[in-house]
Order: C-alpha cells, then sequence, then structure tokens
C-alpha cells in the first residue's frame, strides 16, 4: 500500500481541474427541434420579417381607423362588409372608404386598412357592420417586422438555448441548428468486486452503482457518457482503455483511486500523461486523482458509491459544464436547524448530506459505502476545515440536491 503523499484542499483542486478544463470546439447541426439545452455554435441573424406582413391580432373588422372616430354604442358607425378573411389566406378585395372586412385573428391585413376593431365591439345588420368603438391607426395590428426585422441577430455564438429563444428561431424557417458537440465522457467502472446489474452476484461481490450515478450527473451536465463495461484492476487493461477511448473529451474512473494493492489508477495516469492530485481534504471522497493524459482530463473518483457521486456533484459537474459551454449552475439552498450535534473531521470539509424535516436538518450520511446517504437525503452541508463541531439547533445552509 501507498499512503497519499498530500492531501490539497477542495478549493484548490475545483481550480486546478477548472483551470485544465477547455470548452469543446466540435460543432454539429442537429434538428431544431432537440436543440433546447445546447449551446449555438454560429451566429443566427434573420434573413426576414417576423411577421411577414401586418396581421390582425383580434377577431374582429378590418377598417380605416379614421372612419371610426366618435362611434359609441349609442351612434355607431356602420361600414358595409366587403369580404371574410381567414388566417393563412390573402385577402381578394381592398377596404374603401364605408366599408369594412372580417377579419381572424392572424390574418393578413387588407390593403385600405389599418386597424382592427374588435369583434365584441361590433354587431351585424344584413350586410352592414354597426362600429360602436373608436380604434387608432395599428390597433389590434401586429405590424410586418414588428417582432423581427432582417439582420436581427437572433442568437450568438455561445449562447445556451432555451424554448423562447427556439420558438424565435423557428419563426424565421429554420429547421436545423449548429451547436457546439456535447462533451464525450468515458465512465469506466473497475473492480473485480463490481458486478452488472441483471447478473448474479457472486460471493463478495456488490452491484455497479457508479456508472449509474456518474453518467446521470454527466448527462444533467451537458455531456454524453459511454459507459463501458466493469474493467479488472490491472495496469494493462486500464492503460488500453485509456488508449482505446482517446476520442473522448474526459474519462471517469470509479473504483481504483485509493492507496491499495490493486488500486492502479495512479499508476496508469502517470504512465500516460501526468497526475495534478491525488487526494483531497474533504469527506466523503478523500481518494480523488485529477490528470491529463494527452488533453483529456481524467478524473479518478472513489469507489465507494456516496463518495463517487459526492464528488460527481462538486467537483466533476464543474468542471464538465465548463467543457460543454454551458454557465455555472447557481445553487438551490435553504437554511435549516441543525437536529443534532454533528462532530467532523479538523483539516477535511465535509459535506454532510441531510434530510429536511420541519425546519431541522438530520444527517442521513451513513459511510461512504451507502448509497441511502444520498438517495435519502434532500441536499448537504458543507462543514469547512477549520471547523470540527455543529451544534444542536445551530442554523445551516443547505444546498439542495
Amino acid at each position: 500500500m501507498r499512503p497519499m503523499k498530500r492531501l490539497i484542499q477542495f478549493e484548490d483542486a475545483l481550480r486546478i481541474a477548472l483551470d485544465r478544463a477547455n470548452p469543446v470546439t466540435d460543432k454539429e447541426k442537429i434538428p431544431l427541434a432537440s436543440s433546447s439545452g445546447r449551446v449555438v455554435a454560429e451566429d443566427i441573424t434573420s434573413r426576414i420579417s417576423v411577421p411577414p406582413f401586418s396581421r390582425s391580432a383580434m377577431d374582429g373588422y378590418a377598417v380605416k381607423a379614421r372612419e371610426t372616430y366618435g362611434a359609441t354604442k349609442l351612434d355607431p358607425v356602420r361600414l358595409r362588409l366587403r369580404e371574410k378573411i381567414y388566417a393563412g389566406s390573402v385577402p381578394r378585395k381592398a377596404v374603401r372608404v364605408g366599408e369594412c372586412s372580417e377579419i381572424a385573428t392572424g390574418a393578413m391585413l387588407p390593403k385600405g386598412a389599418d386597424a382592427v376593431v374588435m369583434v365584441e365591439n361590433t354587431e351585424r345588420d344584413g350586410e352592414e357592420i354597426l362600429i360602436s368603438d373608436s380604434v387608432h391607426p395599428g390597433q389590434n395590428v401586429s405590424k410586418k417586422g414588428e417582432d423581427i426585422v432582417p439582420g436581427a441577430r437572433i442568437a450568438t455564438i455561445g449562447e445556451l438555448l432555451n424554448p423562447s429563444k427556439v420558438g424565435a428561431i423557428a419563426a424565421l424557417g429554420i429547421s436545423r441548428v449548429t451547436v457546439f458537440k456535447k462533451p464525450l465522457v468515458a465512465v469506466v467502472p473497475t473492480g473485480n468486486e463490481v458486478a452488472e446489474a441483471g447478473k448474479p452476484l457472486k460471493p463478495g461481490q456488490v452491484y455497479n452503482i457508479n456508472s449509474y450515478t456518474l453518467s446521470s450527473v454527466i448527462v444533467a451536465n451537458g455531456g454524453e457518457p459511454r459507459v463501458l463495461g466493469i474493467v479488472n484492476d490491472s495496469v494493462g487493461d486500464l492503460r488500453k482503455v485509456v488508449r482505446e477511448n482517446s476520442d473522448c473529451h474526459m474519462i471517469v474512473f470509479s473504483g481504483g483511486s485509493s492507496v491499495g494493492e490493486r488500486d492502479v489508477i495512479l499508476d496508469v495516469i502517470e504512465s500516460e500523461g501526468s497526475v495534478l492530485f491525488h487526494g483531497i481534504a474533504v469527506k466523503p471522497g478523500k481518494p480523488t486523482i485529477f490528470g491529463i493524459v494527452r488533453k483529456q482530463l481524467v478524473f479518478g473518483m472513489p469507489g465507494y458509491p456516496t463518495a463517487c457521486l459526492s464528488n460527481g456533484y462538486i467537483l466533476l459537474a464543474p468542471v464538465l459544464r465548463r467543457v460543454a459551454r454551458l454557465p455555472e449552475t447557481v445553487p438551490m439552498t435553504t437554511k435549516a436547524k441543525m437536529a443534532k450535534r454533528v462532530v467532523s473531521t479538523t483539516g477535511r470539509a465535509q459535506f454532510l448530506t441531510v434530510r429536511l424535516e420541519h425546519g431541522f436538518a438530520y444527517p442521513a450520511f451513513k459511510e461512504s459505502g451507502a448509497i441511502t446517504s444520498m438517495a435519502f437525503a434532500d441536499g448537504y452541508i458543507m462543514i469547512p476545515a477549520d471547523v470540527d463541531l455543529v451544534e444542536r439547533n445551530e442554523e445551516v445552509l443547505v444546498y439542495l440536491l
């Protein structure tokens, strides 16, 4: 066994990893319908007016506004009905003096008309329409180019697309957009003691949890996981995995990052590239490795599920988001009172999972190997490295999961 030479503080570990997180440059063209949540790789500029014609914003009657001035319910203005205009159709007749045209919401405004009277302010009398309220020019009309004019920039390189931005692009008639590719992340479970779900457990084995939790973190933070099968704890097998997945932006191992005889991730990264840190002063998740192999970011996560997932949230996720060009997340937090005294380890920052009940935070952490330490938690509190005790009823800030 080889002891860890030196633990670094979590803030230093995160800084080192973020400094090496180069944003992706590869691009791809994808259907607009699946582009929400993706990052634009080319400026998108309008070549058309939106709307492409002046149209009615209401069901009612297209009129010359000046002919409605002074109209009241007691003294309505009478206009002769010219035609009916439906959405999607083209007006056949212009509106002349003393005339109006029935028009549907979204329908093209006929020539000669400059306003629309809402149907609620009208009454029909044979072929005449009684207008009981006056309108001004442009009222209840969406003018050509009122929303978007030719040359307007709708999206800029590096911008994150959301549903409303996708809608604006759709208004231009664009069906495919160029976005940055999602970072490809190889997820590599290691260990002879790990079995795949669906297969019977042999004596001494546990089921593979980390591939599923890490993949979920990767998907939620803009990456695309490539989940590999379980790899034996041998330098040769693990080195082969690194070389065969050189097309990935990142490789994340789980297990094999500690100091045991079969914990050989350190040897593999050192032989193929360089190790930037091994061991973080955090609980859980101390035996974490980070290095570079031919421009690839390589993480060696602890094998214990809670430690692995905890570092997935606090270390892998922010690094991946930078690679994916996604904005930093703003954590949702709430304040609560600690339900019981908690003794921490001086010198190591502790990320303690908690359950929230009636304004109190109850510790949910069991041990690093218990996935329910995370699964049954509502969030976590961070106990700084220089704090060794959190008293009962002390107010704490809870970061919600």
